[in-house]
């Protein structure tokens, strides 16, 4: 995959998982339950996803020789620190925004998950040895202007569980980047695989204490596949390319995202300011990705991009 087409991924990554704002507030299932069939379909997305190498192509060869693809284990889990790290920091993120979406606002929510770019500009130095340039961290301090016009008027002092577990989902979604960008040079599908295999275990048990509706299976559905499953496919294949700020940075674009699912189903207009936060972010974003696919075009393969 190319440098370019990585951030195509990242970004419509970003766009599925704008989504779930909306999703979780109609959804009547307590947080745990939610977790867990959102994980389950999730992880059925996946393993479907891991299973075509294993499916033998017989163009060009007769039906008795050998298969195109070699077979693989499904479930070769490697439990490396980077796997097992990647897996449990996913399992936070989606557990920890569910929670805060329900105990705060969603813009306290969504804004304080938000706070990831940060930690990832942080540890990544440490962690991946990735120097952080210039242009991150003008584009971080763009994203952050925008960000706080956007949801600056919703933004509450209120809710102190709800903040508290939204900057939590902040943290653990920047640790689910920075241990996927560690295992670059690896395979990171089983990273998601395992994360959402985990998030079922936990939260399945649960489900025979509530009642879901028909409308929440469908909701359930939709974001175990759509919001949850597509996307963690998308990342796993685009942070081999990308660095984890650049990830990061593209993957911003989903808390602007979140009122236009809100605007085209319950007819809730952005305010001015809250427009132009938006389009200070996708511009950060867009300006960010254009210089960085620039870049590459121009420098040696053996040099360090920005």
């Amino acid at each position: 995959m190319s440098h370019r087409k990585a951030i195509y991924c990242q970004a419509l990554a970003a766009i599925l998982f704008s989504t779930s704002g909306l999703l979780i507030k109609l959804i009547s299932v307590p947080p745990l339950p939610l977790l867990g069939v959102r994980g389950a379909f999730a992880a059925l997305l996946i393993i479907l996803y891991m299973a075509r190498p294993l499916l033998p192509s017989t163009r060009g060869e007769s039906s008795s020789g050998p298969p195109t693809h070699p077979a693989r284990n499904l479930l070769s889990f490697r439990l490396s620190l980077p796997q097992l790290g990647g897996a449990i920091s996913l399992v936070g993120a989606q557990a920890f925004f569910i929670i805060a979406v329900r105990e705060t606002t969603a813009a306290n929510a969504i804004f304080l998950q938000y706070t990831a770019p940060v930690f990832v500009a942080f540890f990544g130095i440490h962690y991946l040895r990735e120097p952080v340039k210039k242009s991150d961290w003008l584009a971080l301090a763009a994203i952050s202007i925008g960000l706080l016009c956007f949801y600056g008027d919703g933004l509450t002092a209120g809710g102190a569980v709800g903040n508290l577990f939204g900057l939590l989902a902040g943290l653990t979604f920047a640790w689910f980047l920075l241990f996927m960008r560690k295992q670059k040079d690896t395979s990171t599908i089983e990273t998601v695989l395992l994360g959402n295999i985990l998030s079922a275990l936990i939260g399945l048990p649960f489900l025979l204490e509530s009642a879901p509706t028909a409308a929440d299976w469908y909701g359930m559905l939709f974001l175990g596949i759509f919001q949850i499953g597509l996307p963690s496919i998308l990342i796993a294949v685009a942070i081999k390319k990308l660095t984890a700020v650049e990830a990061i940075l593209i993957q911003t674009l989903e808390p602007v995202l979140n009122p236009v699912w809100v605007l085209f189903f319950i007819g809730e207009m952005p305010t001015p300011l809250a427009l132009l936060g938006g389009a200070i972010v996708v511009g950060a974003v867009s300006l960010r990705s254009i210089r960085s696919i620039r870049t590459r075009r121009v420098a040696p393969a053996s040099q360090p991009t920005a």
